[in-house]
């Protein structure tokens, strides 16, 4: 039993190590390519620490314009795909029961339509509406921001929906009715009873469609139009061929989604403190001091070490230079580049020596077809034998031998006309008279 379960703990710590190595490994190695010197991303060979690339990212027009549109579009796809998920949710709830399934299917429908569909069809869509409308080619209808955010809120509501309804399913829904008996308004009821409790629900759902608005392309790319998002100038970017400015992109984004987890652990972890405690919930919000936050709570110890990390970083980055290092770096390259151009020259010197030793080839073997290649052809499509066997040729009359024995009156035979009727009629031969 011992030896079973030590084997289990083994297997699971090898499945973790896979799990996470799968997960994090390319985001760790397009980390560490922001910090090596080499203008192509790779992580060995390590040739020098650099933060020059932080620099080229600041400098990137193209890429800060995207990071503009993405955050522009992405507030505006929170905002509606919210106000939708929610209505959605709460429509579910109010429905026929009867009903409920086939309304379902309905609103989850966008989530399995791919989204280069979904694209193309907000772009027919918006652009046939503006020519009913008799708009001109440059109204808001055909504005990249409008189209994109109403493109992406299309299926990125249905992913907001869902976590509404599963909010709501642990909803009482007696307190909305006791509100009412009690001379609420529906409005009251909704504002003091209903939105308190789906704070959580719209919160998770808010930073789930930014994220999903943020990173995506197949919709985005046919209804950005002149506003190109992060993930278009990307790609844009990859068919020219990119340099580590786009792991030190990925380095920061990586960093402020572990700052905004820990952050958040914090919170869970004070609130669940704080009602272990008897305390209000409202009293977690007032309760962020330094010493009360360490208490038992790992994640606030690790947000601290990585402030620390960050701030000594941007200290280092500005007292380093890493010219030095890039000299050295080059010099070594071109060492070895030059040793291997002298290697190149040695050899072809060794084979022009070899060639006078053997002296010359006074039987032209040097032009001969290596062995068992075959020789080919001189007249190239004609065969060893030239053209011999052409038709022309097959045409041509035999040999002299041979055309002197044929007739030289066509349609008399070898003989002449001597059977010829008219001789037939004639008496025999003329005795032959002699004096």
């Amino acid at each position: 039993m011992r030896s079973e379960g030590y084997l289990l703990k083994i297997f699971l710590v090898v499945y973790l190590l896979v799990f996470f190595g799968y997960l994090l490994g390319p985001l760790i190695v397009m980390s560490i390519t922001a910090f090596n010197s080499p203008s192509f991303p790779k992580m060995t060979p390590w040739e020098c620490l650099t933060f020059e690339w932080f620099d080229v990212l600041a400098n990137d027009t193209r890429i800060l314009n995207g990071i503009k549109n993405s955050l522009i579009i992405g507030v505006g796809t929170v905002i509606l795909s919210v106000i939708l998920g929610l209505a959605g949710a709460l429509m579910l709830t109010q429905i026929w029961p009867k009903m409920r399934a086939t309304y379902y299917t309905i609103v989850i429908a966008p989530i399995l339509i791919p989204g280069v569909v979904l694209g193309i069809s907000t772009l027919v869509f918006w652009d046939r509406i503006n020519v009913m409308l008799g708009f001109e080619t440059d109204s808001f209808l055909n504005n990249g921001i409008f189209l994109t955010i109403l493109g992406q809120s299309t299926f990125i509501a249905s992913y907001c929906m869902l976590v509404f309804i599963a909010r709501l399913q642990r909803f009482d829904t007696g307190l909305t009715e006791a509100a009412l008996d009690l001379g609420a308004t529906n409005v009251q009821a909704f504002r003091k009873i209903l939105l308190p409790f789906m704070k959580p629900a719209i919160g998770s759902a808010a930073v789930l469609a930014f994220l999903a608005s943020f990173e995506n392309y197949n919709t985005t790319t046919f209804t950005f139009g002149k506003f190109p998002t992060l993930t278009i100038e990307l790609a844009q970017k990859v068919r020219y061929g990119i340099n580590p400015s786009i792991s030190s992109l990925a380095f920061i984004i990586i960093v402020l989604t572990v700052i905004g987890a820990l952050a958040h652990e914090i919170y869970i972890r004070r609130q669940q403190l704080a009602l272990a405690n008897g305390a209000p919930v409202k009293a977690v919000a007032n309760g962020f001091k330094l010493p009360r936050i360490f208490q038992g709570n790992p994640a606030a110890i690790i947000l601290v070490l990585l402030a620390l990390g960050g701030f000594s970083t941007i200290w280092f980055a500005q007292v380093y230079s890493p010219q030095e290092c890039i000299l050295d770096v080059r010099e070594q390259k071109r060492i070895l580049q030059q040793q291997k151009i002298d290697e190149i020259r040695q050899q072809r010197l060794q084979q022009q020596q070899q060639k006078k030793l053997q002296g010359p080839d006074i039987f032209g073997s040097d032009k001969k077809a290596p062995s068992g290649s075959g020789s080919a052809p001189q007249s190239p499509g004609k065969g060893a034998f030239g053209d011999i066997f052409a038709p022309k040729n097959l045409e041509k009359t035999a040999p002299d031998s041979q055309q002197d024995s044929k007739p030289k009156n066509p349609g008399k035979g070898a003989f002449g006309d001597i059977f010829a009727p008219k001789n037939l009629d004639k008496t025999g031969p003329q005795e032959n008279t002699t004096d």
